[in-house]
């Protein structure tokens, strides 16, 4: 549950450069996608804000430390991401509704795949150029 917030944080981080803020916030979802694929830790958070706070009242190092946790269990994970909408309440703050779906495989095989489906809103902040997530709330779906 709380490894769908992280993976959706380093999905959303800071791409800068020519691209238009909507297309850089949704190329940060995108590399967290792929860092969370890969189990990488330090890539998923370079997208997340050092003043992040989750709507549970996780802060960063918390939110990493359930991250490690989560990638220990699964040794395997697969995400599929899905906008319902974005926007710019301000010109450096975006506001993302996604759907997650994850399906993660523990060490025993097909036997211990599990699969779960989630909507998130995350607060994304441009901090030095870079999009970074600062808030994420998370349902199961």
């Amino acid at each position: 549950m709380r490894l769908a917030v992280l993976a959706v944080l380093a999905l959303l981080s800071g791409c800068s450069g020519d691209a238009s803020p909507e297309q850089q916030v949704r190329a940060v979802i995108d590399s967290m996608e792929v860092a969370a694929e890969a189990r990488d830790v330090g890539d998923l958070l370079e997208h997340v804000s050092a003043a992040y706070r989750g709507a549970d009242g996780l802060d960063r190092a918390e939110a990493a430390r359930y991250v490690r946790g989560y990638f220990v269990a699964n040794q395997s994970i697969h995400l599929l991401t899905r906008i319902e909408s974005l926007e710019f309440p301000a010109p450096d703050e975006a506001r993302v509704k996604l759907q997650l779906g994850m399906a993660g495989r523990g060490g025993q095989g097909a036997a211990d795949l599990s699969a779960d489906l989630y909507d998130f809103d995350v607060a994304l902040v441009r901090e030095d150029g870079q999009w970074k997530v600062s808030y994420a709330d998370w349902r199961a779906h």
